[in-house]
């Protein structure tokens, strides 16, 4: 694949710059809507777990309350009513006392009683037994809500990718891409998991717990409130300075995965130039990078929670001595102020979490960013809503004025007007650079034209422009075998069956004989069974080249492009491989980029580029004939030094 002139350098990760905090977030979590009605039902059954678990302090103070009342019961004498009781503590000046009295439930000689206990105990269990079951059911619904989220957003993020242009994929490094697909997409489940089911639970605690607090005393309420300002105050200014850390975290983990999955795919070539130690260099200063970024955003987040744990703290300190003048004053019950301790306890915690939330929270916004912005790249331009089509044995091409380049202040191709003849064979040959495997990505539209037009049809009266096609008509009458060979994890038999899948089992095996696979497959233990990985490395180079030769042939494509098809094969093979193809170009039109210019005499046109240009065409004969650029190039495959010399004299001079 060329790569003339990029959009971007493949060196640029395309999130140079972070989105805003709220608008990713608010983005994140719409990716829920579609759940709306049973986050509903979730929150439902939160509010009753919450108010369940609420409920226990509230009813423990009651208990104790009753256990204290008992206590006092006991040590008053036996016969006398509460108001005598009363009336002496006021007699002796126990003005606290008396008025501590007058809110009890008292019984002078009764003791505890074991009977109201035990209800009340009772009663506590079944609220902690049914709130831990809800909080299951809830648990267990909202990871069905975010795990099917995360289904879609994958599913949205791989018909993306295909989606794309293909001028996309040059400009981002791969290891990146990956990084985006699996380990962001993973992060943001395991942060949206965690923190949903927190945020929800922690948010109603908060409120349920007010609400008691409130109703136990309301002045113990006011000091308990006074912590939140306190705590939304951190969690803002915290909060603004990791975020841009994580976005640098993730950042520099898709560099860093680009620099592995870089490095072990061309592992052997890095050993061979004794490359090891660069490549270690390499990684451990972007392992550095990924481990500064990492703790920057851990550590400033995680100062969020101990100033939490610091402020509630403080809040419960101040409770602890306001609750007990109350009580000396008479004002609250000794188990009002054990239940609003508990509840001081209840109150802090959820703001702690909710404050250790954001470390998460930011970190899943970080990584929804880069996969927002992959979900957000400028797709290919659409399919025709009225495509044409042509009739399936058209393969006559024609290209009028076209004008090409990736960037539009670099054209690559000019003006280029060529008429491909059906059934004919057309070699393109020219030095690197010269846009010959430009004008096949052309031909596929993996690239659309700057201007000009490129036709296809029977006749030059039954041609249709390819713009008006879609793409997938025009491919499906296309094979192409590149120079690069790519096989999938699977058996051989599925590999060329990929060309199509729906072929026999006898058009399988004619394609493979065709090819020259079945000589070689039949002497693997397994036959077309043997299974390959996605590298392939049970099969030598040229057997992966011939399997995807094998591939185009049971494809049966009316155009046949072969981008240096053969040039991993040995000499025998090779000859044998073009005589195979040449049946295949049969009432074909076939495409043939190649560098070893023997391979390509029989073809009815060789185009000779140059700079984008055709600078000569015409058959072998022809061109050697005119003892130009063509029989320079093709002579210095056999008199290499004398005029390769000659070339880069000329060169120079140009310079």
């Amino acid at each position: 694949m060329s790569h003339h002139g990029r959009s971007r350098s493949s060196e640029t990760a395309p999130n140079q710059k972070a989105q805003n905090f709220k608008p990713s977030a608010k983005r994140l979590f719409g990716l829920l809507s579609q759940d709306r009605n049973t986050l509903i039902f979730v929150l439902i059954l939160a509010i009753l777990s919450v108010g369940l678990t609420v409920l226990g302090p509230w009813l423990l103070g009651k208990a104790t309350n009753v256990v204290f009342e008992g206590f006092l019961s006991k040590r008053l004498p036996l016969g006398s009513s509460k108001e005598q009781v009363i009336a002496q503590l006021e007699a002796a000046g126990e003005h606290n006392q008396a008025s501590m009295l007058e809110d009890m439930h008292i019984v002078p000689g009764s003791g505890i009683d074991f009977d109201k206990l035990a209800m009340i105990l009772g009663f506590v269990i079944a609220a902690y037994l049914f709130g831990s079951v809800l909080a299951l059911f809830q648990a267990r619904i909202l990871n069905r809500i975010v795990q099917g989220a995360m289904h879609r957003l994958r599913m949205e993020v791989e018909e993306k990718i295909h989606r794309l242009p293909l001028s996309y994929f040059d400009s981002i490094k791969r290891g990146d891409l990956l990084s985006r697909v699996t380990n962001d997409v993973d992060n943001i489940g395991q942060s949206l998991q965690q923190t949903l089911s927190q945020a929800i639970t922690s948010l109603l605690t908060v409120v349920g717990v007010l609400v008691m607090m409130f109703i136990i005393s309301p002045l113990l309420a006011l000091v308990a409130l006074v912590s939140i300002p306190v705590t939304v105050l951190v969690t803002v200014l915290v909060a603004s300075r990791s975020q841009k850390l994580f976005a640098e975290q993730w950042k520099q983990t898709g560099i860093l995965n680009a620099r592995v999955e870089e490095t072990y795919s061309g592992h052997a070539v890095v050993k061979v130039f004794g490359h090891q130690k660069e490549a270690q260099k390499a990684f451990e200063e972007e392992n550095q990078a990924v481990y500064k970024a990492s703790f920057g955003a851990q550590f400033i987040s995680g100062i969020i929670m101990p100033t939490m744990m610091f402020v509630g703290n403080l809040s419960y300190v101040a409770i602890a001595v306001v609750g007990g003048l109350q009580v000396a004053s008479g004002s609250l019950s000794i188990g009002g102020v054990q239940s609003f301790i508990q509840y001081s306890r209840q109150f802090t915690q959820p703001l702690s979490q909710l404050g250790s939330m954001a470390n998460l929270l930011q970190s899943g916004v970080a990584s929804a960013e880069r996969v927002f912005e992959l979900l957000d790249e400028k797709e290919q331009d659409s399919d025709p809503a009225q495509p044409e089509t042509v009739a399936d044995d058209a393969n006559r091409l024609e290209f009028k004025n076209v004008t090409f380049g990736y960037t539009e202040e670099r054209p690559l191709i000019n003006n280029l007007d060529l008429e491909v003849r059906s059934g004919s064979t057309i070699a393109i040959v020219g030095p690197t650079g010269a846009g010959k495997t430009t004008l096949v990505n052309l031909i596929m539209r993996f690239y659309d034209l700057n201007s000009g037009s490129i036709t296809l049809g029977r006749t030059a009266d039954t041609a249709v422009d390819i713009q008006d096609m879609t793409r997938e008509d025009l491919r499906s009458r296309t094979g192409m075998v590149l120079q690069d060979t790519w096989l999938f994890a699977g058996t051989i038999r599925e590999n060329i069956l990929y060309g199509r899948p729906e072929a026999t089992e006898n058009e399988m095996l004619n394609a493979s004989k065709a090819a020259y696979v079945d000589r070689f497959v039949r002497s693997l233990p397994d036959g077309y069974d043997t299974v390959l990985d996605d590298e392939a490395v049970n099969l030598s180079v040229g057997e992966r080249q011939l399997v995807t030769i094998a591939r185009a042939f049971l494809a049966n494509p009316r155009l046949l492009i072969l981008d240096e098809a053969t040039s991993s094969v040995d000499t025998r093979t090779e000859l044998l491989i073009q005589r195979a193809m040449s049946k295949l170009r049969q009432d074909r039109t076939a495409f043939v980029i190649a560098h070893r210019l023997s391979t390509i005499r029989d073809a009815n046109l060789i185009l000779m580029m140059k700079d984008g240009e055709i600078v000569e065409q015409g058959n072998h004969r022809e061109l050697m004939a005119k003892k130009g650029a063509y029989w320079t190039l093709y002579n210095s495959q056999f008199n290499a030094p004398s005029i390769i010399e000659s070339d880069l004299s000329t060169d120079g001079d140009h310079r």
